[in-house]
């Protein structure tokens, strides 16, 4: 043991689960933690601009790495800010850690308008996080962070939360530093596993369904196993993007919507192997499918369908057991492939057929383009993101980030920033609307103090665009949607950033790389107009006008 103060056992304790970046915003209630943080060689520290892009930073960081990301902010209000990274990360199940501070140890919960002070701040987190702990003093920080990553390494990762006073902090005492945690890979039970083999090799057709817990598991081997030992394609959602290959022959890509011929394929299989994907409405199942559903969340596997085998347990522990099991039963690969037999290049024609009447399609090709085959690419909420989710496919894991249901509109720049700062020898490209990316323009100055060399392009159209057309075409009038801009490339120079300016397709293929050439961070404006809504979103939401089955 040896005598440490609080933020000298956070730090000394955040090293030895292997953090080496901490994304925070230093404040009179952390000043413990910062110089805790400041004199522990293995550690740095990101300051950023505000506490909306810390725990954002540290989603993208996770995201783009598989490795929990950190942030720490100042109690009350700092926390608020910091929401919506929390919020986002509990949709893509971000392995993330908050940090935060309290009042002083004596007044934690008793309301007496203490500085940023928030009555039960801990319970405030719960619903976007998977762990939470007040530790009061320094000798409980081991055990809280200890726990806190193996939550994250455990089942579905989700983000974690730890708060302490400020006395707590500074504050000496013996402490017992802890060795990292492994985390716990739940496989279900053999009867779960030999049902599974006998529905996949009585199914007539067949198709795999696989989102990001394929690439939290690390399942990318068992996966390919599974579909080219059985012949049955994979479809993946847009978190799945590139757990499997788009380039290999089985993939179908995420080319799912109401409509169209893989949503048939999926409306119209016996068997559909639904695997570390929530399986939302958004992607439903025709009811008489059976779905094999394999994710370690219980609240996941108890969505309804009226026929479904839950199989609670870790992807690639689970698959590597699966697939060990179709072999001991004589699975017949090439009977097997002959009967789900598809035609992709068909499938490929039809889609190309289909995008080619969108006005966003060019867009999306010219950053095709530019994408270097070792990018990382954050795709805001604008629509070019929007699109991407069904246009545009991915070879890699951990190489394409959405915000997924928590649609968090100007989550893209901060999480970009994250992303580079944790794969800093890849190219990693934002793309962002104008509306979305001021939430938090103001960290072109943290890119520019610590050297993220990130690629942002900013479509500019001037409104919220998607907003501005959908209130003209569906409720009879845009309002109250468009902006005052800065110029944005004289914005980015202003800050000792370059930047660059597209008006057209080539023009924007010819500025993303330049900018990875320039090694520096980078902004390039497109200026657009409105695009109309692509054809495949013709289909309104059912709330754009009142209907019995969505009143109480």
């Amino acid at each position: 043991m040896a005598k440490l103060s609080g933020g000298e056992a956070l730090a000394k304790s955040l090293v030895r689960e292997g953090v080496e970046v901490i994304f925070g915003l230093p404040g009179v209630q952390m000043y413990g933690l910062v110089t805790g943080i400041r004199d522990e060689p293995g550690l740095r520290m990101i300051t950023t601009r505000h506490e909306f892009a810390t725990t954002h930073m540290a989603d993208g960081y996770a995201r783009a790495t598989g490795k929990p990301g950190v942030a720490m902010v100042v109690p009350g209000v700092g926390l608020y800010n910091a929401g919506s990274g929390l919020a986002t990360g509990y949709a893509r199940s971000s392995p993330m850690l908050l940090l935060a501070g309290e009042v002083p140890r004596g007044q934690i919960n008793l309301g007496l308008d203490g500085l940023h002070e928030i009555v039960d701040q801990v319970n405030l987190v719960k619903p976007v996080t998977k762990y939470q702990a007040l530790i009061r003093r320094p000798h409980e920080a081991p055990g809280a962070v200890q726990e806190a990553f193996r939550q994250m390494r455990s089942g579905r990762p989700r983000p974690t939360y730890i708060d302490i006073p400020p006395e707590g902090q500074v504050e000496r005492e013996e402490v017992d530093l802890l060795e990292s945690a492994p985390g716990d890979r739940m496989v279900c039970d053999d009867a779960l596993i030999e049902e599974a083999t006998n529905d996949i090799l009585n199914a007539k057709s067949a198709v795999i369904f696989v989102g990001g817990g394929i690439a939290r598991s690390g399942a990318f081997d068992e996966l390919i196993e599974l579909t080219e030992m059985t012949g049955i394609p994979v479809v993946n959602s847009a978190g799945g993007k590139g757990v499997i290959p788009y380039s290999h022959p089985n993939s179908l890509g995420s080319w799912v919507g109401a409509a169209g011929p893989i949503k048939d394929m999926i409306d119209n299989a016996d068997v559909i192997l639904a695997i570390g994907s929530r399986f939302t409405p958004r992607n439903p199942a025709g009811s008489g499918s059976k779905v094999i559903h394999i994710d370690p969340d219980e609240t996941i596997l108890d969505r309804p369908h009226p026929n479904k085998l839950k199989m609670q347990g870790d992807a690639k522990a689970t698959l590597a057991k699966l697939n060990a099991a179709l072999k001991d039963a004589g699975c017949d690969t090439e009977a097997m492939s002959e009967r789900h037999a598809f035609d992709k290049a068909s499938l490929e024609k039809s889609r190309e057929e289909d995008r080619m009447e969108d006005a966003a399609y060019p867009w999306l090709v010219a950053i095709r383009d530019a994408y270097p085959e070792d990018a990382t690419g954050i795709w805001g909420m604008t629509q070019l993101g929007y699109y991407s989710r069904q246009h545009f496919e991915v070879d890699r894991p951990w190489s394409y980030i959405d915000s997924g249901y928590m649609g968090t509109l100007g989550y893209a720049f901060p999480t970009a920033l994250g992303a580079k700062v944790g794969v800093p020898d890849r190219p990693v490209i934002c793309i962002v609307g104008d509306g979305g990316f001021m939430y938090a323009s103001g960290e072109l100055s943290t890119a520019v103090k610590y050297g993220i060399n990130l690629v942002t392009v900013v479509f500019n159209d001037g409104a919220y665009g998607n907003v501005a057309r959908d209130l003209d075409q569906d409720f009879g009038g845009t309002y109250e949607a468009d902006f005052v801009n800065p110029d944005f490339v004289a914005m980015a120079k202003a800050y000792g950033a370059k930047a660059f300016l597209a008006k057209s397709p080539d023009e924007l293929t010819t500025a993303i790389r330049d900018a990875i050439d320039a090694d520096a961070p980078c902004l390039v404006e497109v200026q657009l107009g409105r695009l109309p809504r692509p054809k495949a979103w013709s289909a309104r939401a059912p709330w754009t006008k009142p209907q019995e089955g969505l009143l109480p």
